[in-house]
């Protein structure tokens, strides 16, 4: 059982400035999604991303970011993960986009204090069969999670309602990965788990209005269970099949739930 942890409730004047740093998250996403074209590197995104944010007056909230499963600081702005790395890919010079990739983007910024985070994943040009089917199940789960975002529901509710997506489409939850509270910091309590295996070392909990959440399911082709590759930070699909990863920030309200990070410009119809 994990150690219990103090979750933060935010006032509604909070929310609309949480909901500014998601804005800026947003514009960074929409925009480096633009660039997500065969012959571009990795590298070159985040140094996109860097610069729309720097634009907007904001910061990147990963950059030097030091989580605490690992003892190096995260050297990028912007985590890109191609095909069959699931989260955290670390942006370099030398991993060229190609027709038929899947594209995972992942920003976080702070702005006034507050933080905004959210998720897409982009497809390159035509891709096949399977990757539309994982990419559809992952923006649904993510759209039915939100769903449950409801006062007296519980953390486990979004995961119930991840797998219920990714049952119906015949894909995988990640096990050991998942969403997160968020407001004056990216990351922080409670963890939401992807997988229901999870709360066997992780605690449930009821939703309180007040709570905000980056709800972010990540889903894969082939299996639950992932690996790392050397970079000490990409996280891969153990059979190294293709996953997809689509994130909100989502508000819980006594009126419901209410997305922080609304896009604009189709990128979750591609």
């Amino acid at each position: 059982m994990a150690e219990k942890t103090q979750v933060e409730l935010y006032s509604l004047k909070e929310l609309d400035m949480i909901k500014r740093a998601c804005d800026v998250v947003v514009e960074v996403l929409e925009t480096v999604a633009e660039y997500v074209k065969p012959g571009v590197s990795t590298f070159e995104l985040d140094l996109i991303a860097r610069d729309v944010v720097k634009k907007r007056g904001a910061r990147p909230a990963f950059l030097n970011y030091r989580p605490p499963f690992s003892k190096v600081s995260y050297p990028a702005a912007l985590c890109v993960s191609v095909n069959s790395a699931v989260v955290h890919g670390l942006p370099k010079k030398d991993q060229i986009i190609k027709e038929g990739d899947i594209v995972s983007l992942d920003f976080g910024a702070i702005l006034d204090g507050y933080a905004g985070d959210s998720a897409i994943t982009v497809p390159v040009g035509k891709i096949d069969p399977d990757k539309e089917r994982l990419l559809r199940a992952t923006k649904e789960a993510l759209e039915e999670a939100v769903k449950a975002c409801v006062p007296g529901n519980f953390l486990s509710d979004i995961t119930k309602a991840i797998k219920r997506v990714a049952d119906k489409y015949g894909v995988y939850p990640v096990k050991n990965l998942g969403g997160h509270g968020i407001g004056r910091k990216v990351h922080e309590p409670p963890f939401v788990p992807n997988h229901m295996e999870d709360f066997k070392h992780e605690r449930d909990m009821k939703l309180r209005a007040g709570m905000v959440l980056a709800i972010e399911p990540m889903l894969a082709l082939g299996t639950s269970e992932i690996t790392h590759n050397g970079d000490q930070w990409t996280v891969l699909t153990a059979d190294g099949s293709p996953a997809a990863h689509y994130e909100y920030v989502v508000a819980i309200t006594k009126d419901g739930p209410r997305v922080l990070t609304q896009f604009t410009k189709g990128v979750f119809d591609g």
